[in-house]
């Protein structure tokens, strides 16, 4: 995974394409789109290490997630603003993996509150391995990527593939709140508001 200039590891998805969906039935399916993507990089066999630099929100939180190892720079910001933004909702396939790598609260806190959350917030719970300078990043990433290539290989594989299967393996089948959220009025209120360059007007419904 790499960085954009500092500016953003991934800033999410692009808001537009969410103006021709027709309701909740959209919503699932491009859940399901987003899962089979992470799913990809997830199932990698070898280790792999999300270097981020600026935002990774959305879609970017879970490429970065969906890595074992991230590393950082202090200007890294994490979160999922959706209750701020748009009105919609994750996979359960997704709440699944980003608990087992933040904890419950810091998700509670990024998806409830809509909260960003700093590098050394997410050092300090367990998401990333090290914060570093940009002119350090570098050789932080071929020191890691070192210590990883000097290990066994198969057992990397067989350690990543059993912890991928406890945290996706029995995710509750949550469809109908991915219906519920994309086919709102709300969701619809929260594109038309972020593609207009306004706050949205929630209603609840």
């Amino acid at each position: 995974c790499s960085s954009d200039l500092g500016q953003a590891f991934v800033a999410g998805t692009d808001i537009a394409q969410f103006r021709d969906f027709a309701g909740g039935d959209d919503g699932v399916a491009y859940e399901r789109r987003i899962d089979a993507g992470i799913g990809l990089i997830e199932a990698l066999p070898m280790p792999t290490v999300a270097v981020v630099e600026g935002w990774a929100v959305g879609g970017g939180l879970a490429i970065a997630t969906a890595c074992d190892f991230r590393l950082a720079t202090p200007g890294a910001r994490f979160g999922v603003p959706i209750a701020r933004t748009l009105g919609n909702t994750l996979s359960s396939l997704n709440f699944a993996r980003l608990r087992a790598a933040w904890g419950l609260q810091p998700v509670r806190r990024m998806l409830l509150l809509a909260q960003v959350l700093d590098a050394n917030e997410a050092l300090a719970y367990g998401f990333l391995e090290q914060v570093c300078t940009s002119e350090a990043l570098d050789g932080a990433l071929q020191s890691l990527c070192a210590r990883l290539a000097a290990l066994a290989p198969v057992t990397q594989a067989a350690a990543k593939e059993a912890l991928r299967r406890g945290t996706t393996q029995g995710a509750p089948d949550t469809d109908d709140l991915v219906r519920r959220c994309y086919g709102s009025a709300d969701f619809a209120e929260g594109v038309a508001a972020f593609t207009e360059g306004r706050p949205p007007a929630w209603r609840g419904r």
